[in-house]
């Protein structure tokens, strides 16, 4: 029986870059010998076992068959007669087809030092067009290694072309789409990612509400990129450089899509683009079954991302709903997410990535003044229904004489 660290803890040793993960092929050994030693089974379509103490996934080598469609559709077999190299051949790209024994020595049937060290990624075998799921993986080691400098071998990236137009990509369930997209969404480099679907033809089938926005002008006064996708792309960048968390990310990404919905002779203005943008937001958090805090930051950025920018001159009125509407006095956290996501829509743009973004600051700002006027700071007659209405007034009141003290 023999052990190798595969995939990528070995691929990112060799590259420099952190991991934490590590999985592991066994050769020549039969479920039976595992089970004895203690391992655990885990594996429902091939033979997967945790190992007794480390707990880490190590897997009997196995070579694969198309079955089906989709990324299920697949037959596995499992023998001590199959080779290291008929189980890496299988993996995706070369840089992930390599393994490593306890020794430090690696193996490398198909060349994958020699594209990590050319920076590029490119598929094993022609086998890659078998798995859908290919696709989405791809894109997100375009985003995930940008900052070194990888790109898609051009012949890789026809294959992922020609899986888009199979009607493959269809078969991928919504939770598979939303863990790929969940984790690529945390890379560095997260616009890369729908960039890299949208070269392959894959975002207008995975994600029409985002296709949809590429051509689509806005006025260049306030966007001098013009292209609704490409600004929704240096949005999305802005919250990757500030490393906010997956739901700013999340509610970035989607901020904007009821531009796609204006109507052409209202163009290149997007008069209640927020207002059209509820359905697509809707229909894409629902699709993709993503979580409902996600959901519900997603739909107040994209209907209230305006105020955000005029915040200064709303009423203290306006002001006090808009941060109700934000649940300002139960969860704050969900302001701040607001506020990030609403900076990154006015920093993506064309020249004004530095530009800074005061309105940031006063949202927080006005969020502490009204979540520091409570009950017991209400005088001793009021008392009953009394108390709210006099506490929203208290608000409203210690508001406008915050919105003074800017205006001086």
């Amino acid at each position: 029986m023999q052990v190798y660290l595969v995939g990528g803890a070995v691929r990112d040793h060799l590259l420099g870059h952190p991991y934490h993960e590590k999985d592991y092929v066994v050769v020549g050994a039969t479920p039976e010998q595992l089970l004895s030693e203690g391992y655990q089974p885990v594996g429902k379509d091939f033979p997967v076992f945790l190992h007794p103490k480390t707990k880490e996934e190590y897997a009997l080598a196995r070579t694969e068959r198309k079955s089906g469609m989709g990324y299920h559709g697949f037959q596995f077999f499992t023998d001590t007669t199959v080779k290291l190299e008929e189980d890496l051949i299988r993996r995706d790209l070369t840089i992930n087809a390599m393994a490593m024994d306890d020794s430090g020595k690696v193996y490398d049937p198909y060349g994958g030092q020699k594209d990590l060290d050319h920076k590029i990624l490119r598929h094993v075998s022609d086998a890659f067009t078998e798995d859908p799921l290919r696709v989405l993986r791809v894109a997100r080691f375009a985003a995930r290694y940008a900052s070194y400098g990888f790109r898609i071998a051009d012949e890789t990236l026809q294959l992922m072309k020609d899986i888009a137009q199979s009607g493959e990509l269809n078969a991928l369930t919504p939770e598979r789409v939303w863990k790929e997209t969940s984790r690529a969404l945390m890379e560095d480099h997260a616009d890369l990612y729908f960039q890299t679907l949208k070269d392959c033809d894959a975002l207008k089938i995975l994600f029409p509400e985002i296709d949809a926005l590429f051509g689509v002008p806005q006025r260049p006064e306030y966007h001098p990129e013009i292209d609704c996708g490409i600004h929704t792309l240096m949005a999305l960048k802005q919250a990757c450089v500030a490393n906010y968390p997956l739901e700013v990310r999340f509610a970035v990404l989607v901020h904007d899509l009821g531009k796609a919905l204006t109507p052409v002779d209202e163009l290149p203005r997007h008069i209640l683009h927020e207002e059209r943008g509820i359905q697509p937001v809707t229909e894409i958090s629902d699709r993709l079954k993503i979580p409902t805090y996600l959901k519900n930051l997603a739909l107040i950025v994209c209907k209230e991302h305006l105020k955000c920018h005029q915040v200064k001159n709303l009423k203290p009125g306006t002001l006090w709903r808009l941060l109700q509407r934000l649940d300002v006095l139960r969860r704050p956290e969900k302001v701040l997410a607001f506020v990030q996501a609403c900076e990154c829509d006015a920093k993506g743009r064309l020249g004004l990535e530095d530009r800074p973004y005061p309105q940031a600051q006063y949202v927080l700002d006005a969020m502490e003044i009204v979540r520091n006027i409570r009950a017991q700071d209400l005088p001793d007659h009021i008392q009953g229904a009394e108390i709210g209405e006099m506490l929203i007034q208290y608000r409203i009141e210690a508001l406008a004489k915050f919105k003074e003290r800017h205006a001086e």
